[in-house]
């Protein structure tokens, strides 16, 4: 039995929200927003768990296959990755008894474009 689970993006979205950091002043709404997001990745282990997600197969990992490349307890990694859910970095579908993560290109498209000239 496969169940989905959609976690929440940003209810707005970065990119509808955020110009530019080089071509215009944030407000303080798409400046929180912003900031949040990059906060998720603000810790080496996400930015790990991120860069293994979108490395496998068709760009989506089970949970059971990222607690040894990171060497962290299950528990811990679950954590981790509901921050990234969180963020809108990751959308997570529970299948049976493990859950599965998938990157949001969209959410990393607005970043992009957030930093970017």
């Amino acid at each position: 039995m496969t169940t989905r689970t959609e976690l929440p993006i940003p209810p707005v979205g970065i990119g509808a929200c955020c110009a530019p950091l080089t071509g215009g002043i944030l407000d303080d709404e798409s400046a929180e927003q912003l900031a949040r997001t990059f906060k998720a990745l603000g810790d080496p282990t996400r930015v790990r768990l991120v860069s293994l997600i979108a490395a496998a197969d068709g760009a989506e990992a089970c949970i059971c296959d990222l607690t040894e490349p990171v060497g962290l307890s299950q528990p811990t990694v679950s954590h981790h990755m509901k921050l990234l859910a969180d963020a809108g970095l990751v959308t997570r579908e529970q299948r049976g008894k493990w859950a599965y993560y998938r990157i949001v290109d969209e959410t990393f498209d607005a970043l992009r474009a957030a930093v970017s000239r």
